[in-house]
C-alpha cells in the first residue's frame, strides 16, 4: 500500500518543506526490513525523540491550563494524555492507520489496528513536524488534539486516578488486604493474544476482564470492581485512568 502525503498533510494541516522526515514517520520498521534496496528509513528513531517532544508539550499545557493542580495530579493527567490509548486515539482522528507503510506480514496481521503500531507513528509524527518547523509548529498541531480532549471535562471538580492504584488505594482506607490478581487464561495467536484476569479480595471474586495485555486486563478488571463499589461516580477518562468526582 502506498500513501498520498499531500493529501496527508492536508489532513493534519501542516506542509512539510522536508517530506523525507513525512516519508520517515510513516514508516514501520516491518515495512523498511522488506524494502531495504530503496534505503528508506524507518520511523523508530523519529518515534523516539517524539516520545520526550510530546512529553514536554503536554506538561506544558497542563501546568498553563490548570495551574491549580497538584504535581501529583499533573503527573497522572500527563500519563493519560500520553497513553497508548490516548495516542492511538489521536492517531485514529488524523487517519493515521490508513496512511502508514507496513510489511505485509504486519499488514496480514491486522497491523494497523494495533494500538503500539498507531501510538508510535502519532510519536513520530510529532518528532517529524518538529525537526521540520520547530515547536511552535509543533504545539500547534498538538494542542488541537488536547484542548478537543479536555473540552469537555471540567478536570478541577474531579480527581485523577488508575483503577489499579485507586482499588489498592480504597481498600486501604478500608484496612482491607491488597487486591489479588490472578490469569485465568490466553487465548489467540501470538500476535493477536488475549488475556483474561480476575481481582480478588481474599478468596472473594470482584470482577473477570480481558484485555490485549495482562496489564490492561489487570486495569479493567479493576475498573469493574471499582464501578460496582462506586457506581457513577466514576468518569473514564481513558481504558486506564479515570476522573473521580470530588466531594463539594
Amino acid at each position: 500500500m502506498k500513501t498520498n502525503l499531500t493529501q496527508f498533510e492536508r489532513k493534519i494541516d501542516y506542509f512539510f518543506r522536508n517530506k523525507g522526515l513525512l516519508l520517515q514517520a510513516l514508516t514501520h520498521s516491518s515495512y523498511a526490513y522488506e524494502n531495504q534496496q530503496t534505503d528508506i528509513s524507518d520511523n523508530e528513531v523519529l518515534e523516539f525523540l517524539g516520545d520526550s517532544v510530546l512529553g514536554l508539550l503536554i506538561a506544558d499545557f497542563l501546568c498553563t491550563t490548570y495551574p491549580e493542580l497538584s504535581e501529583g495530579e499533573l503527573s497522572k493527567l500527563k500519563s493519560a494524555s500520553a497513553s497508548t490509548s490516548s495516542l492511538c486515539f489521536f492517531a485514529r482522528k488524523i487517519k493515521l492507520d490508513k496512511n502508514i507503510l507496513l510489511g505485509k506480514g504486519e499488514e496480514k496481521s491486522g497491523g494497523r489496528k494495533k494500538k503500539t503500531i498507531l501510538a508510535g507513528a502519532f510519536e513520530a509524527l510529532i518528532a517529524a513536524i518538529y525537526l521540520d518547523g520547530g515547536i511552535e509548529e509543533t504545539r500547534i498541531f498538538l494542542l488541537s488534539h488536547l484542548k478537543s480532549s479536555f473540552k469537555r471535562i471540567n478536570v478541577k471538580k474531579f480527581l485523577i486516578n488508575n483503577y489499579k492504584s485507586a482499588l489498592q488505594e480504597y481498600f486501604q482506607k478500608e484496612n482491607l488486604r491488597a487486591p489479588v490478581y490472578k490469569m485465568v487464561t490466553t487465548k489467540g495467536p501470538d500476535h493477536k493474544k488475549s488475556f483474561i484476569v480476575e481481582v480478588f479480595l481474599e478468596n472473594k471474586s470482584l470482577a473477570k476482564a480481558k484485555g490485549h495485555s495482562k496489564k490492561d486486563a489487570e486495569q479493567r478488571a479493576a475498573q469493574k470492581a471499582l464501578k460496582s463499589l462506586l457506581g457513577k461516580k466514576i468518569k473514564g477518562l481513558t481504558s486506564d485512568t479515570f476522573l473521580l468526582k470530588k466531594k463539594s
